[in-house]
């Protein structure tokens, strides 16, 4: 009687050690890479209630996580979050990415054009490095009230607003008014002479310009204090900039430009030695929900990829979003894509003749 006692308490114990051995085992961390905001709290504990899986967040930005892992040759985090136009360079100058397995993702959970996009954005030798997540654009921000004939870019020239617009003198300026005058600036990456002829053309644009010109805005702050005292009635702008400004000013609406809203993505890409590929691929999916996205955009301000994300915000915010972005204008953004060596110099000179033009 006793050895049966005894024996089953061995028994007990074995099992308990061995249950725990397995626990211990199957407990998983991902070490995660990305951006202030791209990974609430809240969305970190209801990954981990779900699945098991801790969630190890690191904020950064886009060159820190470049030379994070250049540093280590890929090693170090199992998911990062770059833009979409930082990633192919770095693969192909640092090799620190592996290729995306499109079959582990649900595709069906984001918006297609921004897959799409993204996809052709991020291909190295055939392989796709990137997938979207967060996004936000370049677009107008517009006094209805004062100039409702703004539909586009090159409507900021328009003589009727002289001394009343607004823009940056940055390269996001010359590529809005390429598209605006009908060229395209991304197809000619690859050509510089090509290129150098579209600047030429813009920077002539810019300059006839100049005096429709109040300020060339180069922050957040002052861009929207320009819009709010009406010292501007039209401005090229960020989104998020525009629908701040709308909550208390509901004449001043964002809009997408005819010839579309410059795009950005922050994206989800592995790192080359990624230790935890599988719980990746389960936040990626996971955080694509649309209830989920909802609560990324609370937290980050940006949108998501994620199909009927907006439909879990605050109500006034998705009301702002659907008003500027209809599915038209959505597939009708141009997506930044990587810029090629060289090009920020000649882009640069332009901005430089245009800002002392008289």
């Amino acid at each position: 009687m006793f050895k049966t006692k005894a024996s089953l308490f061995t028994a007990v114990v074995v099992g308990a050690v061995m249950a725990l051995a397995a626990t211990q085992a199957s407990a998983e961390t991902l070490r995660l890479l990305t951006w202030g905001g791209y990974a609430p709290e809240k969305v970190v504990e209801m990954f981990k209630a779900e699945t098991g899986i801790t969630v190890e967040v690191t904020n950064s930005n886009n060159e820190e996580m470049i030379s994070k892992l250049r540093a280590t040759g890929g090693a170090g985090f199992d998911l990062a979050q770059p833009s979409q136009d930082r990633i192919s360079g770095a693969q192909m100058e640092y090799d620190i990415y592996k290729p995306i397995d499109l079959s582990k993702i649900d595709a069906s959970q984001m918006i297609g054009s921004m897959l799409e996009g993204t996809k052709k954005n991020t291909t190295v030798n055939g392989k796709v490095y990137g997938v979207p997540h967060v996004w936000g654009t370049s677009a107008l921000t517009v006094n209805m009230n004062k100039a409702p004939g703004v539909k586009d870019y090159l409507d900021l020239c328009d003589p009727k607003y002289a001394g009343k617009v607004s823009y940056r003198t940055k390269r996001p300026t010359l590529i809005a008014f390429a598209f605006a005058m009908g060229m395209d600036p991304f197809a000619a990456y690859s050509d510089p002479k090509a290129y150098k002829a579209i600047l030429d053309k813009v920077e002539a644009k810019l300059i006839s310009c100049k005096s429709n010109v109040k300020v060339y805005w180069s922050g957040g702050d002052a861009l929207i204090n320009l819009i709010r005292s009406d010292e501007v009635v039209a401005v090229m702008a960020w989104d998020g900039s525009g629908w701040k400004v709308n909550a208390e000013k509901p004449e001043v609406k964002t809009i997408a430009p005819t010839s579309g809203a410059l795009g950005w993505i922050d994206t989800f890409a592995l790192p080359k030695k990624t230790k935890a590929e599988a719980a990746a691929y389960k936040w990626i999916n996971f955080v694509m929900r649309p209830e989920i996205a909802g609560m990324i955009t609370d937290a980050a301000g940006n949108f998501t990829a994620a199909k009927d994300g907006d439909k879990f915000v605050e109500p006034a915010k998705r009301k702002r979003f659907q008003e500027t972005f209809p599915p038209a204008a959505i597939d009708n953004i141009k997506w930044y894509p990587t810029v090629p060596a060289g090009l920020e110099d000649m882009e640069g000179k332009v901005l430089d003749r245009v800002q002392a033009a008289k």
